[in-house]
């Protein structure tokens, strides 16, 4: 009965589409070419049951209820969009800062897997190309929001932490974790995939690390130390290599959706997939009203980025954990949660090109596009935005990208091959966890320093206790030596 009215909902979202409601009188692009970031993405995506809205007799409230039901229930991460709600409300009556990130960060999580899912849909009217387009410039549109935000509040070491964690997350703890998983649940199957997607991808990532490297060696080579006498150098040479960059990035868009389009679309599902996942070959909402929820859901995202952007050091100051460990690891671990999760489910399938796909391809627009576009719109607003990353975040990107570079050198797969990233990006967590880059200082709240604050006071008390025992034999000494004193001075 829910199948039947399922069908009967879709034929007629089908004929409203058709008929120019909420469409717009545009043409519908059959068989176009599915990215694996769409592909991961509807791997979270479910059928929303419509057999109560086809009873609806008032065909725009039919309509609209059908639309909501879509949006909203249309992804089986609707279960953490009461955060969104929440985090509004905790903010208009002052709740704790840390409630209010923490609020913030899971409203982010469905809204940037809604995002993904607009984006497709608009790709259905207005064809491949601009499609591909659209999804390159809102595919991480979390981040880059956030990178905006802390740019217009000062916060340049959260931009520059958060947008180097993304991309540590994207290689190591995403590509890691899946093809861990991944070679776990196909452990007696041949896991195989295209190198020449990798290929590429790793290229454009290794000449992001080469300008970093520029500016960190640039740095070191005016300067003795980690102080910068005179910036204006570094934000010219930056400034040139952020257009380079974009330069890089706008040839990577032309070889993929044009001359070379076949690297980068991933094959369909097969049809003895779950029945619950979604494989779109037909628009679902209209243009307009697809257009529509694209806009309003990008303005909640900067809400809540604004949110967390204000609150991220009340954060670190309640939960006694540093801004850095903050941007490097739980920002982009929360805030791409959704297409994260996509490529392990995709990796548990076997099919790795679509979890590279993701995990490559979301670093590689990250490094490329979101860091040189954060260094310009820096510029515009008179604020210096370098690309210097710091010793730290610069050593541990470069070895992410070799290691990555390494890993996928032959084409094939094993558990062994997604262990090593992970277990590499867990030394990057614990490094950044220990030390906060921002300000020099230990994180004394870790379970090693307090192991060795324990032994020291352990220590500590064995020698007070010897001091003391010295002092009592000296009292002792003293006090008998006085008693003696006085019983000559009475017999006397």
């Amino acid at each position: 009965m829910a199948s039947r009215g399922y069908e009967a909902a879709r034929i007629m979202e089908a004929g409203n589409l058709k008929g120019g409601g909420g469409g717009l009188g545009k043409e519908v692009h059959h068989g176009h070419g599915r990215t694996a970031h769409n592909m991961s993405s509807s791997s979270l995506r479910k059928k929303s049951d419509l057999s109560l809205v086809s009873k609806v007799r008032c065909s725009p409230l039919r309509a609209l209820l059908a639309n909501l039901q879509e949006i909203f229930l249309g992804t089986k991460l609707f279960v953490l969009f009461p955060a969104v709600p929440l985090a509004i409300v905790a903010n208009y009556y002052h709740f704790g800062r840390a409630w209010l990130f923490a609020l913030s960060l899971l409203g982010l999580t469905p809204l940037a897997e809604r995002v993904s899912f607009l984006t497709e849909q608009i790709a259905f009217y207005t064809g491949p190309t601009v499609g591909g387009l659209l999804n390159a410039t809102c595919g991480n549109a979390t981040e880059l929001i956030i990178a905006l935000f802390a740019l217009h509040q000062g916060k340049i070491e959260v931009v520059k932490c958060s947008l180097v964690g993304s991309v540590l997350s994207n290689l190591l703890l995403v590509l890691g974790s899946s093809l861990f998983l991944g070679g776990l649940a196909n452990l007696h199957k041949e896991q195989l995939y295209d190198r020449k997607q990798a290929d590429v991808n790793t290229g454009l990532l290794l000449l992001g690390a080469l300008c970093h490297i520029l500016l960190l060696m640039f740095r070191y080579a005016v300067n003795t130390g980690e102080q910068v006498v005179d910036a204006a150098p570094t934000l010219a040479l930056s400034r040139a290599c952020s257009m380079i960059m974009l330069l890089a990035y706008v040839a990577y868009l032309f070889f993929q959706l044009k001359t070379h389009r076949q690297l980068f679309e991933s094959q369909e599902e097969d049809g003895d997939d779950d029945d619950d996942v979604v494989s779109e070959d037909e628009p679902v909402i209209g243009f307009a009203s697809a257009l529509l929820w694209l806009v309003g859901m990008t303005a909640v995202i900067a809400l809540l980025s604004e949110y967390v952007v204000g609150t991220i050091e009340a954060a670190s100051d309640s939960w006694g954990i540093s801004v850095s460990f903050i941007s490097i690891i739980l920002l982009p671990i929360v805030g791409n949660a959704a297409e994260h999760a996509g490529a392990i489910i995709f990796a548990f399938k076997n099919k790795l090109d679509i979890t590279l796909g993701v995990s490559l391809g979301s670093a590689t627009q990250i490094s490329m596009f979101v860091v040189p576009l954060s260094v310009i719109v820096a510029w515009i607003m008179g604020i210096k935005m370098d690309l210097d990353l710091k010793l730290l975040e610069t050593s541990s990107l470069i070895m992410a990208i070799l290691v990555i570079a390494f890993t996928l050198q032959d084409g094939t797969s094993h558990y062994l091959k997604g262990l090593v990233p992970l277990l590499c990006y867990l030394a990057i967590g614990a490094c950044f966890f220990v030390f906060d880059s921002q300000t020099g200082e230990y994180n004394s709240f870790y379970p090693l320093f307090l192991l060795h604050n324990l032994a020291s006071l352990h220590q500590k008390m064995h020698v007070d206790s010897d001091l003391n025992g010295i002092t009592d034999q000296n009292n002792g000494i003293d006090a008998g030596g006085l008693t003696t004193t006085a019983a000559v001075t009475k017999a006397y």
